[in-house]
């Protein structure tokens, strides 16, 4: 992607529609409460169904497309957020990659520069977004068996919806970052898609029949009125006598239209409940942890102070890129193998195949050779991935050094040397990457080992949103109380 691409790019975005700066800054309560808006917006359209598909033919495929694709892009099969936020991730991504890269020649800490990153990022989304939208709509994949009979018209319109809900969240995503609310849509949105589905698996009072129902699927040597909720089913089991056992490990057998072949889904039990509580409590507490590098300033002699680096230092961004390579690789295979793909199609169901998560401690048992191969390959991509996003993130021991020397800070004992301070850190830095990095990519194995509401991915990235929402409220306060920090700090 050549400066002259970028620029066409940036000035078509810059002519696009756009949600404008609020003239004052926005009181926490106002901020709280459009952030609230945004968010019943976005859970309005993932309920709304699209207009041209049958409800029951969306339901079904959603056993044939990846649970945790619909947890990274907080999307929801055949409704206005099909995509979800996948469009704006992948675009964001490809950009952050080229920067990183220097094979797009933007320095970021420019206000000139970083406004045709947000403009030209714009337009690539939504050539993402009618990529996608197309690829799905013209597979048909809501039920391949009607591709070669539903009219092109439908399809278009179809398309169009998609391609409308993907602008209708890529401006509620600005309209969160340009002051009005709090964080950003993107964080929020994936927040509600894991909350809900944890908050559903806890406390669902509905019968098994209703969910047989609604996905096309056929139960066999289950009760299907016993409730999907853990603690619903737990009073339930107790009521109608039922072993302890049957409350530790719940699982159900169950057949699709579209394979007779049975097949078994982890119900939640007593193991995946447990699970979720102890990952979220473990996720507390690493959030807060952090390495520090003493650090004097060039400015006061004799001032000593620490320079915190987070524990975790990639944060859930290795586990989450190898979730999208995942979702893509899938998404890319369900496509190849609607419009007659076979050779490729089958190549990376095998692949694939050792890349799915398990289905709770039961395949652990019956299959522990391929368990152990997803752990292998998870945990060695999020490595890989932790490692490159250091590289073009500015994390990296080289970028930091610059920062501490632009900053007037030095380490005791170091001379203010920018290869120096950069062995320095990378004795810090790169260790601490690959660390953090096998300790996510574990807590998400070990998570969807165990069958964690919600998976172990999608807990890692809600953990990680809920505590930087925490710091932000945490921090409009504290302004709030004290109105001077705002003056030293330009924020009036």
């Amino acid at each position: 992607m050549g400066l002259g691409i970028l620029d066409i790019m940036a000035k078509i975005g810059g002519r696009l529609p756009t949600v404008m700066k609020p003239k004052q800054t926005q009181s926490l309560g106002k901020r709280l409460m459009w952030t609230g808006i945004v968010l019943v917006v976005y859970l309005v359209m993932a309920h709304t169904p699209l207009y041209g598909v049958q409800p029951g033919a969306a339901s079904t495929s959603i056993l044939a497309r990846l649970y945790i694709m619909q947890i990274i892009f907080a999307s929801n099969v055949g409704t206005l957020m099909e995509l979800g936020i996948g469009p704006i991730v992948t675009a964001g991504l490809i950009m952050q990659i080229l920067v990183g890269a220097k094979l797009l020649k933007l320095d970021l800490s420019n206000i000139e520069d970083r406004k045709k990153f947000t403009e030209a990022q714009k337009v690539l989304a939504l050539l993402v977004g009618l990529l996608e939208a197309s690829l799905l709509t013209l597979s048909w994949h809501w039920n391949p068996a009607m591709r070669l009979v539903v009219p092109w018209y439908v399809k278009l319109i179809v398309i169009l919806q998609l391609l409308a809900s993907v602008y209708i969240v890529m401006l509620l995503d600005e309209m969160i970052q340009k002051g009005w609310g709090l964080g950003s849509g993107v964080s929020l949105f994936i927040l509600a898609g894991v909350t809900s589905r944890v908050f559903w698996w806890i406390f669902s009072p509905l019968p098994l029949a209703s969910m047989s129902k609604e996905l096309g699927l056929t139960f066999t040597g289950i009760n299907l009125s016993a409730p999907l909720g853990f603690i619903p089913y737990v009073v339930w089991s107790i009521m109608n006598g039922y072993s302890f056992d049957q409350i530790v490990l719940r699982y159900a057998r169950y057949t699709t239209p579209q394979s007779a072949a049975p097949q078994y889904m982890q119900l939640p039990d007593l193991v995946g409940f447990t699970a979720t509580i102890g990952l979220i409590i473990l996720l507390i507490y690493l959030e807060g942890m952090k390495v520090e590098i003493p650090v004097t300033s060039q400015r006061m002699r004799g001032i000593r102070t620490r320079v915190p680096l987070k524990f975790l230092y990639v944060t859930n961004i290795p586990i989450l890129l190898v979730g999208i390579l995942y979702s893509d690789l899938q998404l890319f295979l369900y496509i190849t193998a609607s419009v007659g793909g076979s050779g490729i199609a089958q190549a990376l169901d095998i692949v694939l195949r050792y890349m799915r998560s398990p289905l709770g401690p039961l395949e652990l048992v019956v299959d522990p050779l391929r368990v152990l191969i997803y752990s292998v390959i998870w945990g060695g991509l999020a490595i890989l991935f932790g490692l490159l996003w250091v590289e073009i993130a500015g994390l990296s021991p080289a970028q930091q050094a610059e920062n501490l020397i632009k900053s007037g800070l030095e380490i005791p004992g170091v001379r203010r040397n920018p290869r120096i301070l950069e062995r320095m850190l990378a004795k810090y830095i790169y260790p601490l990457t690959i660390l953090s990095s096998l300790i996510v990519a574990s807590i998400a194995i070990i998570a969807n080992i165990l069958g964690a509401y919600g998976s172990g991915t999608g807990l890692l990235l809600a953990v990680g949103i809920i505590y930087q929402y925490y710091m932000m409220i945490a921090y409009e306060r504290t302004l709030e109380a004290y109105p001077m920090l705002k003056k030293l700090l330009g924020e009036e």
